[in-house]
């Protein structure tokens, strides 16, 4: 028995849609075509939606907590305040986990119930706070929320927000190797010079001296990681074989097609901007983890004598955002500035680190063979599929 035109489009298409699925949990948007992009934006949408969503209760939370009224913190946190502190600290990292959760649920049915709920949620929310006015504000973030999934850009957030939690979860073997750049940059932390510009400077030029060496340091990366994929991304040849690594995909069953053109700038852009993230937010999470063992080592050692001969400051405490930390101004912009002195070196050495290629890089560019083999057998399956089949019966426009 044969199977009719329309069932052999619909199980074609289904596949098709499994692709657009596997690329956009990649972080590679760039690769659908205009259609696969911006179709189911509903439901590609709950994750973000969701996590907007645990940040409005958090904000509910604080709002019962003071009973809409204000909050100036001066001097050592209250009881009440602490909780306020508590609560904003933990809405960012809520949202993310819930964004995370409800990007693991397959159903595009239940994903557009969730995207549903939480918009309804937040609306809910703000009117009960502010009144109706907050409406178009509320409308403003679904609109601009759907745009930026169309784009992609929710794809790659949704992917960086993945990729560093993988990062995190390498914490402990990450601090072994900050260790000799911890030693290295000990005589910066013992200087007092380097204690007296961390007292004066604030917070807006150590801002951009901060970002004039990750700037550096991230163009640095970049170029290297350019120099190393520019081959494989230019090239019009057929790839080599390679798609055992796509066994349990949706590209498994897919034919090779012939070798076409090669890819388009905002592909190789795409390509290159993961593998790029992929190695920073590693290096980043070993200066954090650099900065944060200044930060203790700081904690312990600055008496007021100490602090007021290194940096002629007697103050113990520092304020952001209008909240009170114990901790001196002069070691947070310390431990600011030793983080992205961390950065700038361990990226300049990781790039041309044989071991480090070996561990890390390799292995991103391995990936990178199989996404290009799953990208050329999509656009192949695309380009072959008929347009749908019209039932006569129905009738047509």
């Amino acid at each position: 028995m044969s199977t009719s035109p329309r069932r052999r489009w619909a199980r074609r298409d289904s596949a098709t849609v499994e692709a657009e699925k596997w690329f956009l949990a990649r972080g590679l948007p760039s690769v659908l075509t205009t259609r696969g992009r911006w179709r189911r934006l509903w439901s590609r949408s709950a994750p973000m939606l969701a996590a907007w969503a645990a940040v409005e209760a958090c904000l509910l939370a604080i709002f019962f907590t003071t009973d809409g009224q204000d909050v100036y913190i001066t001097g050592t946190p209250t009881t009440v305040q602490w909780v306020i502190l508590a609560i904003l600290a933990a809405a960012l990292p809520l949202a993310a986990l819930v964004g995370w959760l409800v990007s693991r649920i397959s159903s595009g049915r239940t994903r557009a119930a969730v995207a549903t709920a939480a918009v309804a949620f937040a609306v809910v929310v703000n009117v009960y706070e502010t009144g109706p006015i907050q409406l178009t504000r509320d409308a403003i973030i679904v609109a601009l929320v759907l745009l930026l999934t169309g784009l992609g850009v929710g794809s790659v957030l949704a992917w960086a927000v993945r990729m560093t939690l993988e990062h995190l979860a390498t914490v402990g073997t990450l601090a072994i190797r900050a260790l000799p750049i911890v030693l290295l940059t000990a005589l910066v932390f013992f200087n007092t010079y380097v204690w007296l510009m961390a007292a004066n400077i604030n917070g807006e030029r150590l801002t951009l001296a901060i970002l004039f060496l990750v700037g550096i340091a991230g163009a640095f990366v970049v170029s290297k990681t350019v120099e190393r994929v520019r081959p494989l991304l230019k090239s019009r040849a057929p790839l080599p074989e390679g798609s055992e690594s796509l066994a349990g995909t949706p590209f498994a069953s897919m034919p090779d097609p012939p070798p076409g053109a090669r890819l388009k700038r905002i592909e190789r852009l795409n390509v290159v901007f993961l593998l790029a993230v992929s190695q920073l937010a590693e290096i980043l999470v070993v200066a954090a983890v650099g900065a944060t063992m200044y930060l203790l080592l700081g904690l312990i050692i600055l008496t007021p004598p100490l602090l007021k001969e290194w940096t002629h400051n007697t103050s113990t405490t520092s304020t952001v955002l209008g909240m009170t930390f114990p901790a001196p101004d002069s070691l947070i912009h310390m431990c600011l500035f030793l983080g992205a002195l961390t950065f700038m070196y361990i990226s300049a050495r990781a790039v041309d680190d044989a071991d480090y290629r070996a561990q890390f890089l390799d292995p991103l560019i391995e990936d990178l063979h199989a996404t290009l083999i799953a990208r050329n057998r999509y656009h192949g399956s695309v380009a072959a599929t008929p347009a749908a089949p019209v039932d006569a019966t129905h009738g047509s426009d």
